[in-house]
């Protein structure tokens, strides 16, 4: 069963991802088959047989608009013997639950007997141990145990302080239950019954599995409904189709999270599989994307990272006084620190965005509240840059690659994405190129707060200041006559990292290049090299690095693409926006009006359709709000 025959359910910060005919074997890799909630795999196994053997699908599960999955099953028969009975399966999620509903219907006139075996399993597994990449971890002392209850079974995990269980509740309870033999792991249980079906009639079978995961609130959160009306009142085109499809994937990644005060507030999740949690950069850039169409979501966004912004050093974690979180974890191995995710540090851009998106909510709503409530923080923030970011010091945000984290901490986060034109990485400290737009941009959003809200004209002073001085260096150090185009990256030596890459895109959004470099920028980056027809590329075609398929240096990204959206808009390149717009609708019309976070860099005159990224997450956040990006770029409306 390869991942392409995968049915996946999401809802309330809990997935599943069920085979073809709704079962789980417990594999690992690319993408891991379980329920999964708060980064533990709950269910591990789930596979039926009836009457013995694996059943034939008639109808293979898909997803449905009331976000179940459905299935038609049959016992093994032949053309002269037809099977004896039809099984419908329905299966769902909710916050923390799985259910299965199980439909039996005699197609004959005489009373049979169908056996109905489920064997079900939990491993408890945390996310990073299913990874495809050799990744292992030891447990001391972790115990697994399988208990019989008079409806179900309960699977049980303890190790020293952690404790998480799933229960599993059936009507009708099991004829029996027992150790299958053949089973991977000891913990696996077998549970039948012998369902008798009058002639024509029917039986139904309801299966309920319960995920209790460590520290999670004893009555988990469902996100309340978000409005699912489309954005604009425009005709039902492809790009309204791809809007709405986004909106309703973030309304499917919208998590609960705890806001600055205490508060319970929901936010959008990264992405699916490996990153239903809340991510800084993610979350911010989403939130601005979604920015004119659902303020909520940034002040939500912004409230839960200043609830975890940072207030100590801690070398683990990278975790430093005023730094914005890059990622929060819930999981077994963050809660012992064997991964520093727990929540980690590791972005130089997390901390910027965080600014830009706070001005920006103030710009679009007209609301100063939050940036009154949030002034400590952003100032907090501003200090970061200009300290630990590495602003007084160098003159740039930069960053040193983390060896038990992140290599790279931008949004290039993989390594070797950093480098030069003949693919050499660049060494630390490293200062990339779209952070100091993110950073200039940040420190004139924060002086207009200081001189609107604030009322600290100084403050405001100082900022503009530093703003003007960073463009004035940027400008000096970034950018490379020959090629006509800045830098990707300066070196620890402060070399320029050479390689043309997309990141330029961003300096547009920023402002922190002069109009005519802008200008400039954004019509090379629609050259064939750069453009592939879909979307501009990551790494622009024939350097030494480009790849197609690389995740980095030869892929191209829709939130990355979104954002160079909005700076060409920024720019008054309207037939630039128009392209870009058309090759990513056109994409997303190809995968059900959905963009993938990733697709692979090769030419639309290659393929008749986008190649899909192999390890895409999908849904993804930023990819499943980049077309409301793109809609508030041709609408040729001001960008906030």
């Amino acid at each position: 069963m390869t991942a392409d025959h995968r049915v996946q359910l999401v809802r309330d910060a809990t997935f599943a991802h069920l085979e073809a005919d709704g079962g789980i074997s417990g594999t690992r890799g690319t993408t891991p088959d379980g329920l999964f909630l708060r980064d533990a795999r709950h269910l591990s196994r789930w596979q039926l047989t009836v009457d013995g053997t694996s059943p034939t699908t008639l109808v293979p599960a898909a997803a449905e608009a009331d976000h179940t999955a459905a299935c038609v099953l049959t016992p093994q028969g032949t053309r002269d013997q037809p099977p004896a009975y039809t099984v419908f399966r329905r299966q769902s999620v909710t916050a923390g639950t799985f259910t299965e509903h199980l439909r039996l219907v005699n197609n004959r006139p005489g009373p049979v007997t169908a056996r109905i075996e489920l064997t079900v399993d939990a491993d408890f597994a945390d996310l990073f141990e299913l990874r495809a990449d050799d990744r292992h971890y030891a447990k001391p002392d972790g115990r697994h145990e399988t208990h019989t209850t008079d409806d179900g079974l309960l699977f049980d995990y303890r190790r020293a302080d952690w404790h998480a269980r799933t229960t599993l509740v059936c009507n009708p309870a099991p004829d029996t239950v027992d150790s299958p033999q053949d089973a991977p792991r000891p913990t696996a249980r077998a549970l039948t019954w012998d369902l008798r079906l009058d002639g024509h009639g029917e039986a139904q079978l309801h299966l309920t599995a319960h995920a209790h995961p460590h520290g999670a609130p004893s009555h988990p959160s469902a996100a309340p409904p978000a409005p699912r009306r489309a954005p604009a009142p425009a005709p039902v085109d492809d790009l309204t189709r791809t809007c709405e499809r986004g909106l309703a994937d973030v309304d499917l990644l919208t998590i609960a999270a705890t806001g600055v005060d205490g508060e319970e507030v929901y936010v959008p999740a990264a992405g699916i599989p490996w990153f239903l949690t809340l991510f800084g950069r993610d979350s911010l850039l989403t939130s601005y994307f979604l920015l004119p169409y659902r303020p909520g979501t940034a002040a939500a966004t912004l409230s839960a990272l200043a609830a975890t912004q940072g207030r100590r050093y801690d070398t683990f974690s990278g975790e430093q006084p005023g730094r914005i979180v890059h990622e929060t974890r819930h999981g077994e191995l963050a809660h012992f620190r064997q991964v520093p995710y727990g929540r980690y540090y590791g972005a130089v851009d997390a901390t910027p965005l965080f600014l830009v998106l706070l001005h920006a909510h103030y710009e679009t709503t007209g609301d100063g509240a939050l940036a009154l409530r949030l002034e400590e923080h952003a100032r907090r923030a501003v200090d970061w840059m200009f300290t630990d970011g590495g602003l007084d010091r160098h003159g740039y945000l930069v960053y040193s690659p983390d060896t038990g984290g992140l290599v790279n901490q931008n949004w290039k986060d993989s390594a070797g994405a950093i480098c030069f034109a003949d693919g050499t990485q660049a060494a630390g400290p490293v200062a990339v190129s779209e952070a100091q737009g993110y950073a200039y941009d940040a420190l004139v959003r924060t002086a207009r707060l200081a001189e609107e809200l604030w009322k600290d004209e100084p403050y405001a002073q100082r900022l503009r200041t530093a703003a003007a001085g960073l463009r004035t260096r940027f400008t000096s150090d970034f950018w490379m006559p020959d090629a006509d185009f800045p830098a990707l990256a300066l070196d620890g030596d402060g070399r320029q990292a050479d390689a043309l890459a997309s990141d330029a895109g961003h300096l547009l959004w920023s402002g922190i290049l002069d109009a005519e470099r802008a200008r400039r920028v954004g019509r090379r980056l629609l050259e064939p090299d750069f453009f592939s027809g879909w979307a501009i590329r990551t790494l622009a075609a024939g350097q030494q690095p480009y790849h197609p398929l690389s995740y980095h240096r030869g892929s191209a990204w829709p939130h990355d693409n979104a954002v160079i959206v909005l700076g060409l808009a920024r720019h008054g390149l309207t037939d630039e926006v128009g392209t870009v717009t058309e090759g990513l609708v056109a994409a997303a019309a190809h995968h059900g009006y959905r963009l993938p976070e990733v697709i692979a860099g090769y030419d639309r005159s290659a393929t008749a359709t986008p190649v899909p990224y192999p390890h895409s997450c999908s849904p993804q956040a930023w990819a499943a709000a980049a077309p409301l990006a793109l809609l508030t770029a041709s609408r040729q409306v001001a960008v906030p």
